[in-house]
Formats: structure tokens, sequence, C-alpha cells
């Protein structure tokens, strides 16, 4: 049977997050996720998409001569085929990374991937989705995000960074505010008054092009 993955969208922009902001970028966006966290932006990824067989998908991705592919979702590691797409665009020469809500197991994603995790806070609705075991298959090039709501969240936040020793197990530690939420400063001043060694971020891509698939 030939492997297939249902697809929400497939598009060509800017990386508007991560360690590769700014960066031109294709986005493979799997339909589906377990989870349903309070702030999430893409719950039209939830239902709906196309099943395409994974070199439909390949070839698409070709089409835009890319360097960096992201493979994000909804959850895409909901989709079992994820596996094998990840390490099919890794032959295929790409530097890919994988954006996951770190509810899922990562042991099987390929090495080469660079995987971008959350870790969900409690006004998530989703912190006990967690799966804190993941956490051992990170390594130095890989990411860890927490987006936070408010002041609680960054506490919450800060205190997995310490009992987990991220600083020192991954590339990156990001914190983000959640958009319309949290005002942006407010977060970026914690930051600097607690002297952490995170990466604060914000969504590039809506700064530029607002709020709306396909960017």
């Amino acid at each position: 049977m030939t492997a297939k993955l249902r697809i929400t969208e497939i598009f060509y922009s800017l990386q508007g997050e991560t360690r590769t902001t700014g960066i031109p970028c294709v986005f493979v966006r799997l339909t589906g996720c377990p989870l349903r966290c309070s702030w999430c932006d893409t719950d039209y990824a939830f239902n709906g998409g196309t099943l395409l067989e994974l070199q439909q998908i390949l070839t698409t991705v070709k089409s835009y001569n890319p360097k960096y592919v992201t493979v994000t979702g909804g959850e895409p590691l909901a989709q079992k085929n994820c596996i094998l797409l990840l390490k099919m665009l890794a032959d295929a020469g790409y530097q890919v990374s994988l954006e996951t809500s770190g509810a899922m197991c990562l042991k099987e994603v390929d090495h080469r991937v660079v995987k971008v995790m959350d870790i969900k806070p409690p006004k998530s609705g989703e912190s006990h989705r967690n799966n804190y075991n993941n956490i051992a298959l990170l390594n130095y090039q890989d990411q860890v995000k927490f987006v936070v709501a408010d002041r609680t969240d960054y506490d919450w936040a800060v205190s997995k960074l310490i009992a987990y020793d991220l600083e020192s197990k991954v590339a990156d530690v990001l914190f983000s505010p959640v958009a319309n939420v949290l005002k942006e400063s407010d977060l970026a001043n914690w930051i600097i008054e607690d002297r952490l060694n995170v990466r604060f971020q914000m969504q590039l891509h809506k700064f530029l092009w607002g709020d709306k698939q396909g960017v």
C-alpha cells in the first residue's frame, strides 16, 4: 500500500519562529491534533485536509527549490507516516525541522531532523499532556518552546527550564507570549530581569501578513 498523509497545506514563506526566524522555508502542515490548546492558532488544521502520497508531497516541496523544510500541524506525529516523510525529506538533502506539541513520543524521529518541541504551560489547558520522557531524546541541535499567557505560566516555565536543565540540553529554549493575551514587552522584561539564557520570540509572520493561513 502506498504511504499517504493527510495534508492541510503546503506553502512557501519566511520562518516566523524558532532560531531560523526570517529564513525562507517550505511548510508542510499535516492535518489533525489530539490536543486542544486554549490559544491554538491553527485549529483550521484539526480536520479536513487532502490525502497525498508521500512522493506527491516531495514533488510539491521540490517545486519551491528550498533549503529548509518545516513539518508542522496540528500535531504532525499524530499521523504515523510522518516519521517516513521526515526521513525522505532529510534523504533529499533538505534541512528539516519538526514542530511538535511534546505530547507524542519522539523516539522514531530521524536524527537529522531538528525537533522543535513545546512544553505546555498550565494556561494552555494541556499541560497534563506533556511527555517529559521526550526531553531525554532531545540533543543540542533541537529546541524547546514555551508559549506563556501570564506571569504564572512564565514562572512555571522557568521552573521547568531549571528542573530539566534545558539550557544544557538543546540549542535554544524559546519563550513566546500568547498573541493578544500577554504584552510582548512584559515577557521581554521578565526574561531580562531574571537574566534567563533563553531566546525571546514573537511570530514574525503575523506581523508581516496578519493571522491567516498560508503564511
